[in-house]
C-alpha cells in the first residue's frame, strides 16, 4: 500500500486570483474551509501516513494552514525557490520521499480514488508510472489522454479550446 503522497501546491492559480486573490489556488475556501482540507482528509482515509508537500507562491498561507489545523501529521514543505513547473516540482518534492512508490496529486484537484486498488493494479502491471483517469464529457478546457486497448498509454493531447 502507498503510505506517501506528494501534494502539488506551488502554482499561481491565475485563474482563480479575481476570487481568492491573496490565496494559492488549493486554499481556496469551500463550505468555510480551505479546499486543501478535504485533500488532506481524503489521503488520510485512504492510509496515507506521510505527505510531502510542494509549494511556491504564497506558501507562507499553506504552512501556516497546516501548522493550525493539522500539527499531528507527518509532513514536510518543500519550497521552490523559483517556479520548476509540474515536472519539476514533482522531482523536486520526490527527493525528500522515503518510499520508492509515492501518490502524486494536485492540492487544488480531489478524485476520491481507492488508493489502495490502484496500487494494486500498479503492482500487478509492474508499471513504472501509473496515473488515475477520470472520464470526462466537455474535456476540452483538459486536454487528453488516449488509451489503447490494454488501457496504456498512446498519447497525451494538450488542451484544444
Amino acid at each position: 500500500m502507498v503510505k506517501e503522497a506528494v501534494i502539488l501546491a506551488g502554482g499561481f492559480g491565475t485563474r482563480l486570483r479575481d476570487t481568492v486573490p491573496d490565496l494559492p489556488k488549493c486554499m481556496a475556501p469551500v463550505n468555510d474551509q480551505p479546499f486543501l482540507t478535504y485533500v488532506i482528509r481524503h489521503l488520510l482515509s485512504q492510509g496515507i501516513e506521510k505527505f510531502i508537500f510542494s509549494l511556491g507562491y504564497r506558501h507562507e498561507a499553506i504552512e501556516q494552514f497546516l501548522e493550525a489545523q493539522f500539527p499531528t501529521i507527518n509532513y514536510q514543505c518543500c519550497i521552490e525557490n523559483e517556479p520548476l513547473g509540474t515536472g519539476g516540482a514533482i522531482r523536486f518534492a520526490l527527493q525528500y520521499a522515503a518510499d520508492e512508490n509515492v501518490l502524486v496529486l494536485n492540492g487544488d484537484t480531489l478524485y476520491k480514488i481507492d488508493t489502495a486498488k490502484f496500487y494494486r493494479s500498479h503492482r500487478e502491471k509492474s508499471a513504472l508510472c501509473s496515473i488515475a483517469l477520470k472520464p470526462m464529457k466537455d474535456f476540452d478546457r483538459y486536454g487528453v489522454v488516449e488509451l489503447d486497448d490494454d488501457n496504456l498509454i498512446k498519447d497525451f493531447k494538450e488542451k484544444q479550446y
